[in-house]
């Protein structure tokens, strides 16, 4: 049984933030103001307060209340970065990597990630473990990538529990553990994450890193499936099924009744 890979997903990085200088954003805070930004949060932002500059980003980065501008976007979450607040260095890493207003660069978002990553903002942690890991934006790094991947994921973040796990589990920038990696499947799963409930349910069929348990396999692999739409449902569901006709009806019974209580639980 073939296991997921890992998760690969935009989140915010660091490089070489483009400033607009004063003169620009007062013509910026002009501009906003005929888009119609809220007037009072422009002024905060305009005074220097860094979470009025970061909303002022979100406003012109979305869309939201005014026009979309990522210029103005970058600008106002390069001043709120500036004063030590990571989520604003997250979001101009993260327009680095997706190119929202400037050229694609990974180097600009690595070091982007890596400032707000160094304030303990786990989705920076993450974004950054991810180009760490496939050598985007420098050096190929996967031992480095574990560091950000377990501080991000003794956050409590799914997705970079689940890289770690996949880590351990191929032993890549860490010493091959099957254990370390079902734990971290498990923290990842049971936040909801399908790849890792799949991953957790194809170790117990296989008594990797746990023991063998053909109950336990198959409701991990009916939570993947459930949560699952398309081919990836198709592949969860026929593991799932191939485990069902080992299972006594009672066994069966009571694993498709943890499942439904799994679920209905999960959509609250």
């Amino acid at each position: 049984m073939v296991r997921g890979s890992v998760l690969r997903g935009g989140m915010m990085r660091l490089g070489k933030g483009i400033l607009l200088g004063a003169m620009a954003l007062a013509a910026g805070m002009a501009w906003a103001q005929q888009q119609g930004a809220d007037l009072p949060t422009m002024v905060q932002a305009q005074a220097g307060d860094a979470r009025a500059q970061f909303h002022m980003g979100l406003a012109c980065l979305t869309g939201q209340g005014m026009a979309q501008n990522y210029t103005m976007a970058r600008a106002w979450f390069e001043k709120a970065a500036q004063q030590g607040l990571p989520e604003a260095a997250f979001n101009v890493g993260e327009m680095y990597e997706q190119g929202l207003g400037v050229e694609k660069d990974d180097s600009a978002a690595a070091l982007w990630y890596r400032k707000a990553a160094d304030q303990g903002f786990r989705e920076a942690q993450f974004s950054l473990g991810v180009l760490l890991e496939a050598g985007r934006g420098g050096a190929k790094d996967p031992a480095l990538a574990a560091e950000y991947y377990r501080k991000a994921a003794d956050q409590g973040l799914a997705a970079a529990q689940f890289n770690l796990g996949i880590l351990y589990d191929y032993g890549q920038g860490v010493a091959q553990d099957p254990a370390q990696a079902a734990e971290w499947y498990r923290k990842a799963a049971e936040q909801g994450l399908a790849r890792a409930a799949y991953n957790l349910g194809s170790m117990y069929a296989m008594g990797q890193g746990v023991g063998r348990d053909q109950a336990e396999a198959y409701f991990w692999l009916a939570v993947a499936a459930e949560s699952w739409s398309g081919e990836q449902h198709e592949q969860a569901a026929k593991a799932r099924d191939a485990l069902g006709v080992r299972l006594t009806p009672e066994q069966l019974a009571a694993a498709q009744l943890r499942v439904k209580k799994w679920m209905e639980e999960r959509a609250k």
